[in-house]
């Protein structure tokens, strides 16, 4: 039977496999938390990349406050392997989903914390909640704010208010801050459009906690960022806490943006299956192992273009006096965007000069609920 183990070299593992260097990433956490952990912002990573409790420990030793999630399914995951503190940072809509926080926020109260756009989603959760017998301290709520993306929160500050004073009527909620995710921003390959975007978005979201306060609401935390924009947020006076997630991994649009500072420490190993004339290979690694939405994925070995074939393969072509691929030989391929292509795989082989030292699962592979 196929069983991977620690110690195994990664010549031993079945392909495609998603592998990380242990070193690379290492640098990664490093290189992010000695710049951000001097400004005093709390870090909170957002796991709807890694999608791993494991990496999640890893990432508070190195300094992190708790982390995010997307969905109620991912936080539900990452409590069940024994790590909470955790914000989820998607609207939560629908009887079925507010039931499934309920059950969460009750098993981990005073540990959940969750956004809100709507009069409409906020009273569905409270409503629950009193159904549940409430909960002790009340559900920490974030008001989700449009700083420039349009995908969800309020529009602008007279929504946030009235949202927030409806809120002050809701017993089992409290409002805590704000969030605003300026994801239109963070793959700008223009560093100086990135950081004026990005502050205009700050700005607003920002502007929004203090006009709140104004009004005698208690705003302790401003919430936003992500790994092209991080740099940016922690100048911002009023930015509480940041949400970086890429950052440990990249992929090649992040790298593309935002340089090399991080490394490319993710991996697909793939196999060559098949000769496909003089300077073309046909691999294992197909769209079920690597997503297309950012571009194709790219070959660690930049003298070797992918091309996409399918489901289960792709190809792997080379200008002439290139050394040639043979048939079984071995290939890291970069994904194009790491989130997507991670919620593919059940295990990560982290590995240390080829040689793994750990395994991890992916804890919420699959939570999109």
């Amino acid at each position: 039977m196929y069983n991977p183990r620690v110690g195994d070299r990664l010549s031993s593992l079945d392909t495609p496999s998603m592998i990380v260097d242990l070193d690379l990433m290492e640098a990664n956490i490093q290189k992010l938390f000695a710049s951000l952990l001097p400004t005093g912002l709390h870090i909170r990573p957002h796991l709807k990349t890694t999608k791993s409790a494991v990496l999640a420990r890893k990432l508070v030793a190195a300094g992190a406050k708790g982390c995010c999630v997307a969905k109620v399914s991912e936080a539900e995951a990452i409590t069940a392997a024994g790590f909470d503190d955790i914000l989820i940072t998607c609207e939560i809509i629908g009887a079925p989903k507010v039931q499934r926080l309920v059950e969460l926020v009750k098993k981990h109260p005073g540990k959940i914390r969750i956004v809100v756009d709507s009069a409409v989603g906020a009273t569905a959760i409270n409503e629950a909640l009193a159904r549940a017998g409430g909960v002790d301290p009340p559900l920490a709520v974030l008001i989700d704010v449009d700083v420039g993306l349009h995908r969800t929160g309020v529009v602008d500050m007279e929504a946030a208010l009235a949202l927030a004073r409806h809120l002050a009527g809701l017993k089992h909620l409290k409002l805590i801050g704000v969030q605003g995710y300026e994801g239109h921003v963070q793959h700008l390959h223009s560093w100086e459009e990135r950081r004026r975007e990005c502050l205009a978005s700050m700005a607003i979201l920002t502007g929004t906690a203090e006009g709140l306060r104004k009004e005698g609401f208690q705003i302790d935390v401003v919430t936003g960022g992500g790994t092209g924009t991080v740099e940016f947020c922690a100048s911002v006076p009023g930015v509480t806490e940041l949400q970086p997630g890429s950052f440990i991994f990249m992929d090649t649009d992040y790298r593309n943006a935002v340089g090399r500072f991080y490394s490319n420490s993710l991996t697909v190993m793939s196999t060559v299956v098949s000769r496909q004339g003089e300077r073309q290979v046909t691999i294992d690694a197909g769209l079920k192992s690597l997503t297309t939405d950012s571009g194709l994925a790219e070959c660690k070995d930049a003298r070797y273009s992918h091309q996409n074939l399918g489901d289960e393969h792709g190809a792997l072509s080379w200008e002439a006096g290139t050394p040639a691929l043979e048939i079984g030989d071995r290939v890291e391929m970069i994904p194009s965007h790491i989130d997507p292509t991670i919620n593919l795989h059940d295990f990560y082989y982290a590995h240390r000069n080829g040689v793994v030292e750990e395994i991890w699962a992916v804890d919420s592979r699959g939570k999109v609920q």
